[in-house]
C-alpha cells in the first residue's frame, strides 16, 4: 500500500489559529498574508466561540478552512481558572459555508457580537454548559451531526485528565503538537496520550497546529507562529478535496522533518524523508523499533519488518534539533498484515 507516494503533492496547513475576531493580535487578512508568505497552502482561522467563514481570503494557491474553537469550563460564567482543567475542541466545517453554533451559551460567547451569534444556525442544547462527561460527549455528537470534524486541542495546557479524555468518542484527531501551548509550558507534545487512545481502541488521527495568537513578534523566541503544522495529501487544493483528506487521515504532523515516501506491504514498512537522526516505528510505548546511525549522522530512509501480532503502528521521525514528524496510526490492513 502506498501511503505517501513519491512526488505526491503535500499541502502545508495550520489548522488552529486566532485573530482579532477573538483574542488574537492579527486581523484575518494579516494572518492569511503571513502564512501564505511562508509557504502554507491551508489556514483554518478558529477563533474562540466564533464560527466565521473567510472565503474572501482564498487565493488560487491558498485555501481557508471554516471552523472555530469551542470550550467547556467548570465555571458557568466561563471564567478562566489557571489551576483547574477545562476542555477545548476545534470544529472544522466539512462545508465551507457552515457556521452553525453548537451548544450556544451567551456567557461563553465572549467575542462574537451576540446579535451576530443569534443569527447563526444552531444545534445542540442551548443555555448553560455543563462540565460533565455526558454534556461534553453530547456536544461532540451534536457538532459532528452539524457537519464538523472535531479535534481535541492542547490536552496538556487544558490540564484535563487522561481518564476523562479516553472516555470521549467521535474525535477525528488529537493535536500531537501545539506551538502556542509549547511556548507556555514546554510540554505540548502528546505522544503518550496518543498511544493511550490507541491502546484503548480509539483509532483517531493526530495533527500539528500553531494555535497562534501572535502576542509576540514572529522573530521572538516565544513566537507561536510557524512552529508545528499538518501536511495534507489532498487530490487538489479545493475545499472538498482537503476536507476529504482530513476526514480519511491523509496527512501527517510535523515540526520540521518531511516525509517523502511511505509504503507498507506484508508488514514491511519503508519510509523516505528529509535528513533525520532517528526513525522510530511504534507499536506501543514498550514496542518500538529504531533505525539510526551510531555516529549520529543523518539518515534519509528506513525499513521495518512488523511481527504478525502487530495491532497498529505509526512513525516518529526526529532530527538532530529535536524536531519531529509524526504519522497517524495505521491499521493491520493498511500495514498489509491481513
Amino acid at each position: 500500500m502506498v501511503i505517501i507516494g513519491k512526488g505526491q503533492h503535500q499541502y502545508k496547513a495550520n489548522l488552529h489559529s486566532h485573530t482579532t475576531i477573538s483574542d488574537g493580535k492579527l486581523t484575518p487578512e494579516a494572518m492569511a498574508r503571513a502564512y501564505r508568505k511562508r509557504g502554507y497552502s491551508i489556514l483554518a482561522i478558529t477563533d474562540h466561540e466564533a464560527p466565521v467563514a473567510h472565503p474572501e481570503l482564498n487565493r488560487e494557491d491558498f485555501l481557508m478552512i471554516t471552523g472555530y474553537e469551542a470550550y467547556i469550563r467548570p465555571d458557568p460564567e466561563c471564567r478562566y481558572d489557571p489551576l483547574h482543567p477545562e476542555i477545548h475542541i476545534n470544529l472544522l466545517a466539512k462545508q465551507a459555508d457552515c457556521v452553525t453554533y453548537v451548544g450556544y451559551d451567551p456567557k461563553f460567547c465572549k467575542y462574537l457580537p451576540h446579535e451576530t451569534a443569534e443569527k447563526r444556525p444552531k444545534c445542540g442544547p442551548e443555555g448553560p454548559r455543563l462540565y460533565t462527561g455526558e454534556y461534553i460527549q453530547n456536544f461532540i455528537d451534536c457538532a459532528r451531526a452539524a457537519g464538523y470534524l472535531v479535534a481535541m486541542n492542547h490536552p496538556v495546557w487544558s490540564m484535563e485528565s487522561e481518564d476523562t479524555l479516553l472516555r470521549l468518542d467521535g474525535l477525528y484527531s488529537l493535536e500531537i503538537y501545539n506551538t502556542g501551548s509549547y511556548t507556555i509550558n514546554g510540554s505540548e507534545c502528546n505522544n503518550g496520550l496518543y498511544d493511550a487512545f490507541l491502546m484503548n481502541g480509539k483509532m483517531l488521527y493526530c495533527h500539528g497546529a500553531d494555535d497562534n495568537h501572535n502576542k509576540k513578534p514572529f522573530e521572538d523566541i516565544l513566537s507561536d507562529s510557524f512552529g508545528s503544522w499538518t501536511m495534507v495529501m489532498a487530490e487538489e487544493l479545493t475545499y472538498p478535496a482537503v476536507m476529504d483528506a482530513l476526514e480519511k487521515g491523509n496527512f501527517y504532523a510535523s515540526t520540521g522533518p518531511e516525509i517523502r515516501c511511505l509504503t507498507a506491504e506484508h508488514g514491511h514498512v519503508h519510509v523516505e524523508m528529509s535528513g533525520v537522526q532517528r526513525a522510530i516505528l511504534v507499536r506501543s510505548m514498550k514496542l518500538c523499533q529504531n533505525v539510526y546511525r551510531p555516529d549520529g549522522g543523518e539518515i534519509t530512509e528506513a525499513d521495518f519488518d512488523l511481527p504478525e501480532d502487530t495491532g497498529y503502528a505509526y512513525l516518529i521521525l526526529r532530527d538532530r534539533y529535536g524536531k519531529e514528524a509524526h504519522t497517524r496510526a495505521f491499521t493491520r490492513k493498511e500495514l498489509g498484515l491481513e
